[in-house]
C-alpha cells in the first residue's frame, strides 16, 4: 500500500546585504510589517530562482546569491514548510522599489541599528542581518543541489 505524499511548502529567504546595510521590504500581507525579500517556490522553480525573482518582485534589486545561511525544515502534522535562507549582494545600484504593487509597499536598505525604527514582522530580521554582520558562517550554494545531480 502506498503511503500519502506529505504536502510541503518551499520558501525561499534573502538577506541581501550592500556594504553596511541590509535590503528591507514592507509587505502587503502580514500586517504591512517589514521583512526581508522572500516567497515561496513556484512549481518547476528551484530555490535560487525563486531567491532571484523574489528580490526583484518585491524590492526592485536585481541579485547574485553568494551563499546559504541555513536550509529549515518544519514538519506539521498536515504537511510541511522547507525555507532556504540566502545571503545576496545587489547586482547593481538600482534604488529599491517605492511604488506599491501586490508584492510589496516599498523597499529600502537599512542599517542593523535602524530597525529599532521599523515594524518588523519578527525578530527574525534583526537575528539574521546581525548573524551576518559579525562574520556568521555561511555555507556555499553548492550546499542545495537537485537530486540525481552527480557527488
Amino acid at each position: 500500500m502506498a503511503r500519502e505524499p506529505i504536502k510541503t511548502w518551499c520558501f525561499a529567504v534573502v538577506v541581501v546585504r550592500k556594504n553596511d546595510k541590509y535590503l528591507v521590504v514592507q509587505e502587503t500581507k502580514h500586517d504591512q510589517l517589514w521583512y526581508v525579500p522572500a516567497g515561496r517556490v513556484e512549481p518547476s522553480e528551484s530555490f535560487e530562482e525563486a531567491a532571484v525573482r523574489e528580490t526583484l518582485e518585491e524590492a526592485g534589486i536585481p541579485v547574485r546569491l553568494s551563499g546559504i545561511l541555513r536550509i529549515e525544515h518544519s514538519p506539521k502534522s498536515k504537511g510541511a514548510r522547507l525555507r532556504v535562507v540566502f545571503v545576496a549582494e545587489p547586482l547593481d545600484d538600482s534604488l529599491p522599489k517605492q511604488t506599491p504593487d501586490e508584492e510589496s509597499l516599498q523597499a529600502r536598505w537599512v542599517a542593523v541599528e535602524d530597525l529599532a525604527n521599523l515594524p518588523l514582522r519578527g525578530i527574525e530580521v534583526r537575528q539574521l542581518f546581525e548573524y551576518v554582520s559579525e562574520g556568521g558562517f555561511i555555507y556555499p550554494l553548492s550546499l542545495l543541489q537537485r537530486e540525481g545531480n552527480p557527488f
